[in-house]
């Protein structure tokens, strides 16, 4: 595993107190895995809890300056876009989290430098270890940069405003990519006919992005362009 600290130049920032970089990264596995050998060391989860508090408030604050008169709906969409586990699974895997992470054998022997979670947590902590170590306006630059992607000639996110509609969402964000229309195609149909389930694909040219699932054509269409929207963020993040 590299040093933790090679994890710096990605991250775009230098930590003062090098045991807070290397929590950051430590895993629980790790922790209980060599309990009684050495100095009792921290895990990274209660980090993760403070991070993630952290990116919320960052997230709401900088969306709340840039779009001043966008509605409280339509903010709490890109907040959730931003928050999502899709999102910042795709800017841990962009700043190869995976392997920078301290895990315990058996947590190493099943893929864990690849798991989902332990990388948006992993993230998450660092993000607090920034914090900590250095203030908010630090903590800020991290998520600005790196999880928002703001340019540095501060043009705006690339993410559609339409509050609570997700296929003019979706239609928003194909335009923007020069993509083709998204189409929507009911592909099952299951239950008896008064309570029907409609199982719907999203599809952006031949490529199925998304899928849904609901009691009307309505509800699973918009379900399916959620996921499409989320997978087309997803690819602009590097995933």
């Amino acid at each position: 595993m590299p040093a933790a600290e090679s994890i710096e130049d990605a991250l775009g920032y230098q930590f003062r107190d090098r045991e807070l970089l290397r929590r950051t990264l430590r895993h629980s596995s790790r922790v209980h895995e060599r309990r009684g050998d050495g100095p009792p060391q921290r895990d990274n989860e209660a980090l993760e809890f403070l991070g993630d508090a952290v990116l919320g408030f960052l997230l709401s604050e900088f969306l709340v300056e840039r779009y001043p008169e966008e509605s409280e709906g339509g903010l709490s969409k890109l907040k959730a876009h931003y928050a999502s586990a899709v999102h910042l699974h795709g800017v841990a895997r962009s700043l190869d989290i995976g392997r920078h992470l301290a895990l315990g054998r058996g947590e190493e022997m099943s893929g864990g430098r690849s798991k989902k979670t332990l990388l948006v947590d992993a993230f998450e902590a660092l993000i607090a270890g920034v914090y900590l170590d250095g203030g908010i306006g630090a903590a800020r630059k991290v998520v600005v940069d790196r999880v928002i992607g703001e340019s540095a000639n501060g043009a705006a996110p690339e993410v559609p405003l339409t509050a609570n509609d997700n296929k003019s969402a979706l239609q928003e964000l194909a335009q923007q990519r020069k993509l083709p229309q998204p189409r929507y195609f009911i592909v099952a149909e299951r239950g008896p006919e008064h309570a029907k389930i409609f199982s719907v694909e999203a599809r952006v040219g031949h490529d199925v992005l998304g899928r849904g699932e609901g009691n009307s054509k309505k509800i699973a269409s918009q379900r399916a362009a959620c996921e499409a929207i989320e997978r087309l963020s997803a690819r602009a993040a590097g995933k």
